[in-house]
């Protein structure tokens, strides 16, 4: 019996180092414990050509519009246009109730001929003046000449001296209420001038040729004359024929935007048929429009981000849409003041540049100056990014990067990138790869997040299912 038991202990010891013996060889020969490698897709670096573009969306506006505002307030009493009429220059659009301004212009054309009355009478005292002052001296070089000759007394002379006086003064005084008199005629031919203009703005013409693009009011309508405040506008007229986007563009890409850039213009009320437009870019706002707010709330903290944008105009090229125009059945102009548009503006082209996809690219901080923590049980890949804060003084930009294959293997490759097409998904690499090496374009939250220096990487494997 104890031969027995002894007999079992060895050969379960002779088993144990066996399995031992074969897990040391197994791990040896790479049959256990090997990394598995990481599914990704490989792409080969190429030249093609990149076209940069900045998006933006924006409304089709008339190049010129005039708001149209009455100088006087009243009320309409006749309305010639409607909404979508063509208009010439000079044309007659609407009448504002002239009574109130008639009888004004009555009132100072009076006040015009009072005053003018008032000249005459003026003019006739002077005349009478002068011949007082002629009376007075002659009487007065009658009684000097007699004062001398001892013929009459002091007394006579002094009042002949006096109304001399007197005679000029009442000339003066004369010939003054004249020149006041011809004042007042001034005066009172301003006031009718401006009583006759007012009276004249009651009937609102035309200032341009276009179409009635907006019309605000109806007949009967009380409107409010621009004398007094804002004014009402009463309607738009705008030239159709020349027509701009004008879209808000982000201050990071409007450093990108010159004047003359050639645009893309896609007016979603012909995207369906997949009709696109060209324009140009007219117009380059210096000043930004404004910002907008908005609150981002998160568990810890609250955070306030502004946006500043600048506005942009473009013209869009008659030549684009020409086979749109059709004059026999009415359709002379395309587009529609208030049209929403989408653009593409090309502010950069390169022929046979070095290419890579735009999710191949991804950026590390420098050795050292932080690392990324593991990933949690949760799968929860929103952290997988987080980098901790480098040490004081250690405040390095994070380095673009690329992985290559290097037999299996993920290799960080620092590069510098150029310009960006966002429509093929490509970016440039200036430095750091050449024509035909094999990098690693994805999937993103491999490249962005878990890859590493050395990680063991094998070409993701399709799997198309078969329609039944």
């Amino acid at each position: 019996m104890k031969k027995r038991s002894n007999r079992i202990w060895w050969i379960l010891l002779g088993a144990l180092v066996a399995i031992a013996i074969l897990v040391v060889v197994a791990k040896k020969a790479g049959w256990i414990g090997k990394e598995k490698p990481t599914e990704v897709e490989f792409t080969k670096v190429s030249k093609s050509n990149l076209t940069e573009t900045v998006s933006a969306s924006g409304k089709i506006q008339p190049e010129v519009e005039v708001k149209i505002s009455p100088d006087v307030p009243g009320e309409i009493i006749a309305l010639y246009v409607k909404e979508g009429d063509s208009v010439k220059k000079g044309q007659l659009l609407l009448k504002i109730q002239p009574e109130n301004y008639v009888s004004v212009v009555e009132r100072f054309k009076a006040g015009v001929n009072q005053a003018q009355a008032g000249a005459e009478q003026s003019k006739s005292a002077i005349a009478r003046a002068e011949s007082q002052m002629l009376r007075s001296q002659m009487e007065f070089a009658r009684q000097k000449k007699l004062y001398e000759d001892k013929v009459t007394s002091k007394s006579d002379f002094e009042t002949a001296e006096t109304n001399l006086k007197i005679a000029k003064q009442d000339l003066e005084a004369a010939k003054s209420s004249y020149e006041a008199s011809k004042f007042g005629i001034r005066s009172a031919e301003a006031s009718l001038k401006d009583a006759s203009e007012n009276l004249r703005k009651t009937n609102i013409y035309a200032p341009m040729n276009g179409i009635v693009s907006k019309l605000s009011v109806e007949l009967g309508e009380r409107v409010v004359g621009t004398s007094q405040m804002a004014g009402t506008e009463i309607m738009r007229i705008a030239n159709l024929n020349n027509m701009e986007v004008r879209v808000n563009v982000n201050e990071n890409d409007i450093v990108r935007v010159s004047m003359y850039d050639t645009v893309i213009v896609d007016v979603d009320a012909y995207s369906l048929s997949g009709k696109k437009f060209k324009g140009v870019v007219t117009q380059v706002a210096n000043t930004a429009i404004g910002s907008t707010s908005s609150s981002l709330t998160s568990a810890s903290s609250n955070s306030t981000e502004a946006v500043t944008e600048f506005e942009v105009r473009i013209k869009i090229l008659p030549s684009s849409y020409s086979d749109l125009v059709n004059g026999a059945q009415g359709k002379k102009y395309p587009f529609k003041p208030g049209m929403t548009a989408t653009v593409e503006i090309v502010t950069e082209k390169k022929n046979q540049a070095l290419t890579v996809p735009i999710a191949a690219v991804t950026t590390r901080l420098p050795e050292g100056e932080g690392e990324k923590p593991k990933e949690n049980n949760d799968g929860d890949d929103m952290e997988l990014g987080a980098v901790k804060e480098a040490p004081a003084g250690k405040k390095d930009k994070p380095k673009e990067i690329v992985f290559v294959n290097d037999n299996g293997k993920a290799k960080m490759r620092e590069v510098k990138t150029g310009i960006t097409d966002t429509s093929a998904g490509t970016i440039e690499i200036i430095e750091g790869l050449k024509a035909g090496d094999e990098i690693i374009s994805g999937p993103f939250i491999e490249v962005s997040k878990r890859l590493k220096e050395g990680s063991l990487v094998a070409k993701k494997v399709v799997v198309v299912e078969k329609k039944k």
